[in-house]
């Protein structure tokens, strides 16, 4: 038991700085987004809407990696495309995002909603 403790406590010590790189980089994003540099495309990946740093277009880059994954996962359980998972989700993100923040929807440009 007590070995089962030590390797749940390393993990947790070794997740958490990703996890603090994860909620680092959506506040950089979503920074970005009310700035008008970052929206939501209709394809569920964020995308630049204009020129970025570097630390923000990683930031971009480690979400959409993470949205990847989610998409991927729910392709398989329910039998469908992971492009069509992301399609769908990012249907939802752009009707979830605020006025006067860019979207990108599937085959069109960037407008501010």
């Amino acid at each position: 038991m007590s070995k089962i403790k030590h390797l749940l406590a390393a993990l947790m010590l070794l997740a958490t700085p990703a996890f603090a790189d994860l909620a680092a980089d959506k506040a950089m994003v979503d920074a970005a987004k009310i700035a008008g540099t970052v929206g939501e495309q209709g394809d569920g990946y964020l995308g630049i809407v204009s020129s970025a740093d570097a630390g923000l277009s990683r930031a971009v880059d480690a979400i959409n990696a993470g949205r990847a994954n989610v998409y991927a996962d729910t392709a398989a359980k329910s039998g469908t495309t992971r492009d069509a998972a992301g399609q769908a989700t990012g249907a939802t993100l752009i009707g979830r995002t605020p006025s006067g923040e860019f979207v990108k929807p599937l085959n069109g440009g960037w407008t501010r909603k």
